[in-house]
């Protein structure tokens, strides 16, 4: 068994959000480490104070924060979220020509459908682009607030698909109404994008390409005054460590038992990837937790256990949402990209010192008792007691949430496949027992937070999973404008605007799965 370091540095877990979010956006492995030091070091050239560059640093390591807000949306909208948003990254509507040429090779990830989507791209109503991005900055700002970024950070994470010419979104913020560390990240960003598929010269030169119309002209005027010198700060051994080494200010260190708090953020990044996958990663921790218990673990054991179940999907984030939200059947290809999911989850994990101990452990949740499972292929004789606890509570909550292609199973039924597959071979007899036992011990909630009624909850977790309000007016037997009031003393009362936000709250208070 790995042990928990003694200390862990909280941008260390900061940096296994960072690398979910590059999956989830299909940017290179690292780029938003990349661009944290590129920010930081453009945010010394300015001669920032210590605490600024730490607003900086921050907001530039987790400028992505929000990008699975939209997930299921864009994958429905662009065939597939992931290549949507690799697009989206460098595209510039402020250069036609460029802009043009960007167009033509739009949508290329679904050849047969390439021109209906760069139709849909350009004919979006512009209230349409700025309410989805709009949705991501409420996700940013609630997550970024969770994770105890200073302010100045979080109206950062508002900014990121601003523009300096004002073509940018929500608020189309122009020039100085942008503020610096956000003008900083959107450099960075580019830089490092650029910087991926050109010589240092040439994305120097698209850097400048961009200055007055995407980007802070001065800023880029400064960071091309001496490129090479900024370029620099990239040629290093280790990314995670150069930014672990160059956080600026005084490092944040926590106790193992601490850090279940930040990994729930991560939780619910990688929730949002599909409609049905709210909560699943809490729901999840909560029956291994509960198990591990029944099953005489130690406080410290149960409470790793509890880190691992949290991030044990943090490897969806790479895989596209048409695939989680799809209600057919897969293909091969499809299902080969779905068993990478836990290799992703091991190679984040493993890559960040703070969370290497949960690597084995997390990545091992599809590993079964007689070798049939993945990504290892591992046997039952490698497989400790909490490995075999988390496979289990896995399956148990899988089972008993709804999905695209069935319904939720009830509990007693979910029991019956939970111990038919030990009886089979594939999963523990012992720890299916006790995950079953502690489904049996969860009681409903009956406190809801911020004065919800039972009837408002049951509003917020369609709505949570991305139904119209007609279907949720259909399914709860009530009026659409019945639905529209709830709606809106929800949002009134958990102080959320978007689907993505109400989602978030439901799963930062446990009130996701049904």
């Amino acid at each position: 068994m790995t042990f928990p370091p003694a200390a862990i540095r909280v941008t260390e877990v900061l940096a296994a959000l960072s690398l979910t979010t590059d999956l989830a956006t299909g940017v290179p492995f690292e780029k938003g480490l990349a661009t944290c030091l590129v920010a930081t070091a453009l945010a010394e050239r300015i001669g920032l104070a210590e605490a600024d560059r730490r607003v900086v640093f921050h907001a530039a390591l987790l400028g992505a924060v929000g990008c699975t807000s939209r997930a299921s949306e864009n994958a429905a909208a662009f065939a597939d979220d992931v290549a949507f948003q690799r697009a989206y990254h460098v595209l510039d509507p402020g250069d036609a020509p460029v802009f043009a040429a960007q167009l033509a090779s739009f949508g290329s990830w679904a050849p047969d459908r390439q021109t209906q989507l760069r139709d849909r791209y350009v004919g979006a109503p512009p209230q349409q682009a700025a309410a989805a991005v709009r949705s991501v900055c409420e996700v940013s700002r609630a997550l970024g607030s969770r994770l105890g970024l200073p302010e100045a950070a979080v109206l950062a994470l508002t900014e990121v698909k601003e523009r300096w010419d004002g073509l940018g979104a929500p608020e189309q913020l122009r020039g100085e109404e942008i503020s610096l560390t956000g003008r900083i990240v959107h450099l960075a960003e580019q830089a490092v994008l650029a910087a991926a598929g050109r010589n240092r010269q040439d994305a120097t030169a698209e850097l400048r390409r961009r200055a007055g119309g995407h980007l802070d002209p001065d800023l880029v005027a400064l960071f091309s005054a001496d490129a090479d010198a900024m370029w620099d700060c990239l040629d290093v051994p280790d990314v995670l460590t150069a930014v672990v080494r160059g956080e600026p200010g005084v490092p944040l260190h926590i106790r193992p038992r601490e850090r279940l708090h930040l990994c729930l953020a991560l939780a619910i990044v990688v929730d949002l990837k599909g409609r049905w996958l709210l909560g699943h990663s809490g729901h999840v921790a909560d029956l291994a937790g509960a198990a591990g218990e029944l099953s005489g673990m130690t406080p410290d054991d149960r409470e790793t256990l509890r880190a691992a179940a949290l991030l044990h999907d943090i490897g969806r984030a790479g895989v596209s949402s048409a695939i989680w939200d799809r209600p057919g059947p897969l293909g091969p290809g499809d299902w080969e990209r779905v068993r990478l999911h836990t290799y992703w989850t091991e190679r984040v994990l493993r890559r960040c010192p703070g969370l290497a101990d949960l690597a084995d452990l997390a990545a091992g949740h599809h590993e079964r008792l007689d070798g049939t499972g993945y990504h290892r292929g591992v046997r039952g004789r490698d497989l400790a007691r909490p490995a075999r606890i988390l496979a289990a509570a896995d399956v148990f909550a899988a089972l008993t949430e709804p999905r695209p292609h069935r319904p939720a199973y009830a509990p007693d039924d979910a029991a019956r496949e939970l111990l038919a597959a030990a009886a089979a071979g594939s999963l523990d007899r012992e720890a299916c027992v006790a995950v079953v036992e502690a489904a049996g011990l969860r009681k409903p909630r009956t406190d809801l937070p911020c004065g919800l009624t039972e009837r408002e909850l049951d509003v917020l977790r369609l709505a949570a999973r991305g139904l119209s309000n007609r279907k949720i007016a259909a399914q709860l037997v009530v009026s659409e404008r019945t639905v529209g009031h709830h709606l809106a003393h929800i949002y009134d009362k958990t102080g959320r605007r978007t689907r993505a936000g109400a989602a978030v709250f439901a799963m930062e208070h446990g009130l996701l799965p049904d």
